[in-house]
This record gives structure tokens, C-alpha cells and sequence, in this order.
């Protein structure tokens, strides 16, 4: 009986607690949802507003940012790079209209539109920044100038966006005087960025469709590459190598997705929800027969774009239904090569140099008679 009483007491001590405790949790429950209700409804925005990370952030979150359902935005291209500095996205209010890293949505400010009228067997693209002016000699007085390899006409060109910075009027004139003096300078008005190597890809390939269609095969080669041109054409002009729907380089497979945002190759799961990429090629290097620009171009209407241009042609090359093709020697796609060593760069097809000069000076020795 003295325990019942016991109990009794206790749960009248705790019961107005307890009615407390409730009425406080639905009056937070209930200004929560009103709060939301109002954010919906005016479309409220946190951009000046700082809240701890909680739950009702994200929930907040979750309504802070909306995508307009049209043109290249109707095929999944919500969220489309938005979180990215230095893009250029066109806007109708607080709305992304349309799939930043198409290329339709830029135009060429530097072209060379008859350069392909020879039909050449080889077009080497090279990405390459507005300022690197020594990069763009080096490889012209390199491997870009030979014009002719085992018969076949082989032209390099080079492909920047817009400078930035307070002298860019000055390096703009300086570009366009380049270009005049070498005949080999594209330009488009992208913002010319690292986060942007996925449209500057991408303008890459709508070149070659609409510019150079009749080549045989293209390559996408970086400012920073020794290329052994000799070796390339010996494995396009091997009687095994497709004409059509061939990719191959230095191959990635089951690649993570880097999460960290700390990270140079950070990719969020908005952006590319997927743990690991599809297979790929290393974007120092790759070369494909030419009739994929065109396709890769119509396929990127279909794929959202992430900042990892040569994991986003992969993805691409995957929705065409096939994958890149493992080259016939893999050693001869070198990520780096080492202390130098001739008969090391006689057998490759790519790799990295540390610097402008250094091409200069291997090349010499390359070129030296034996």
C-alpha cells in the first residue's frame, strides 16, 4: 500500500512537467511550419540570414533554390553547377533557363571556320589558359608544327576563353594579335577557369562538328604534354583501329567520387549523385575518331554537367552505349615518365612535362641525329 502511494505522489509531481513539456513542443512545432509556410511562399532566400547547420537548415535549404524546367533543363538538369564560381549561366530571375556546359549557349569572339577545308587526317585540340602565352610556343615549335606524319596532315589548335583581371583589355588585344601572327587561336566567351574545363571541353567538341566534321580522328591534349606524334598515327593507321565510335588514352576505371570539399576535384552528390564514375579517359590526353564530337555534343543535352570534364565525357561516351577503348600498348599513355630517358619518350604516345622549356629541351634531344 505504501509503495502505491509512493508511486501515486510521484506521478502527480511529474504530471505537470510533462503537460509542460508538450505544449512547449507543439507551440516549436507549430511556429516551424509557419516559418517554412512563409519561406514557400515568398520565396525567402538565406543568403544574408545565418542559421546553425540543424535539421530546419536543410529543411530551409531545400527551398532556397529552384530550377526552371526548360530547353536543355527538361532531361534531369536541375541544380546545374550552380554552387560553382565563375560560371557563366543565363538567367530569367532567380531562375537557371537552360544546360550551362552546351555549347550552343557561346559563340566563338577568335575562329578559324575554314581551317579544316584540307581535310585532315588529325586535328590536335589543345585547352589552354588566355595567359599562357610560352605553353602555346613551346608546343608550336614542337609538336605543333609538324604538319605532315607519315603522309597524313596533322594541325594543331588552341582553344582559351575570356581573360580576367584588371589588364584584360590589354591581354584581349594581345590574344587577338596573337592570333593573327599564327592562325591557330579559337576563343570562346566562356570564363576561362579551372571549374570551367567541362565547357571549355565541351566547345571543344562542338568545333569539331560544325568546323572540322570531315577529319578522321581528333585528339584533346593538354598545353602541359610531350606527344609522340609519329606513335599516335602508327596506332590510328593500324588496320584495327575503328573509325567510328573509338576513344582511348590513359583509361580510369571504378573511380570514386570525391565527397571532400576541401578537395581541387570536389564533386557534390547534387552535381553527380552516383559513388563512382563511369569509365573514362585522363583528360591530359585522349584521342577518338571524329565522328563522336558531334554525338558526344547531342548526348551532353541529355547529361547534367559536373566539373570533372574528362569523368563528364565518360559519362557521355556511356549514354552513347559503348565505352573508351583500352589503347593497344597502355604503357605508351604515361601519367609521368620520370628522370628522362630517350628511348623512353621514343616509345610513348603522352605524358606530363614539368614545364614549357623542358618540351623545348627534350625535343631537341628527340630530334638530334643518332
Amino acid at each position: 500500500m505504501a509503495i502505491k502511494n509512493i508511486w501515486h505522489s510521484l506521478a502527480q509531481d511529474r504530471c505537470p512537467c510533462i503537460h509542460q513539456f508538450k505544449t512547449a513542443f507543439f507551440l516549436l512545432l507549430t511556429l516551424t511550419f509557419l516559418l517554412l509556410a512563409v519561406a514557400y511562399a515568398s520565396d525567402f532566400t538565406l543568403d544574408t540570414i545565418t542559421f546553425p547547420k540543424t535539421w530546419f537548415t536543410k529543411i530551409m535549404n531545400q527551398t532556397h533554390y529552384k530550377v526552371n524546367d526548360s530547353i536543355w533543363a527538361d532531361h534531369n538538369q536541375k541544380d546545374t553547377l550552380a554552387h560553382l564560381p565563375n560560371q557563366q549561366i543565363q538567367q530569367r530571375g532567380s531562375t537557371i533557363s537552360y544546360h550551362i556546359a552546351h555549347p550552343s549557349n557561346y559563340h566563338y569572339i577568335l575562329d578559324e571556320p575554314d581551317k579544316c577545308q584540307q581535310s585532315p587526317f588529325l586535328v590536335l585540340m589543345v585547352p589552354v589558359a588566355p595567359h599562357q602565352v610560352e605553353a602555346r610556343n613551346a608546343i608550336r615549335s614542337t609538336w605543333g608544327n609538324e604538319s605532315t606524319v607519315q603522309g597524313n596532315a596533322v594541325m594543331t589548335l588552341f582553344l582559351v576563353g575570356l581573360t580576367g583581371g584588371s589588364d584584360s583589355e590589354k591581354a584581349q588585344q594581345q590574344l587577338e594579335e596573337e592570333s593573327r601572327q599564327h592562325r591557330d587561336l579559337l576563343q570562346s566567351n566562356f570564363v576561362d577557369s579551372y571549374y570551367n574545363l567541362t565547357i571549355k571541353t565541351m566547345v571543344i567538341m562542338d568545333w569539331l562538328a560544325t568546323r572540322c566534321p570531315q577529319a578522321s580522328f581528333s585528339m584533346k591534349v593538354d598545353s602541359d604534354m610531350y606527344l609522340n606524334l609519329e606513335n599516335l598515327v602508327t596506332l590510328l593507321l593500324a588496320p584495327n583501329t575503328p573509325r567510328q565510335n573509338y576513344i582511348t588514352g590513359m583509361v580510369m576505371w571504378n573511380r570514386p567520387v570525391i565527397r571532400d570539399t576541401n578537395s581541387k576535384w570536389y564533386v557534390s552528390e547534387e552535381s553527380y549523385p552516383e559513388p563512382i564514375y563511369p569509365t573514362y579517359l585522363l583528360g591530359m590526353g585522349y584521342v577518338f575518331s571524329n565522328d563522336l564530337p558531334e554525338k558526344i555534343v547531342e548526348a551532353s543535352k541529355e547529361i547534367k554537367p559536373f566539373n570533372i570534364e574528362d569523368a563528364y565525357v565518360g559519362a557521355c561516351v556511356k549514354h552513347l552505349g559503348f565505352a573508351p577503348s583500352s589503347p593497344p600498348d597502355p604503357s605508351q599513355f604515361r601519367a609521368y615518365l620520370g628522370q628522362y630517358k630517350r628511348e623512353d619518350f621514343l616509345r610513348v604516345i603522352t605524358t606530363i612535362l614539368g614545364s614549357p622549356q623542358q618540351l623545348i629541351d627534350i625535343w631537341k634531344d628527340l630530334k638530334r641525329p643518332t
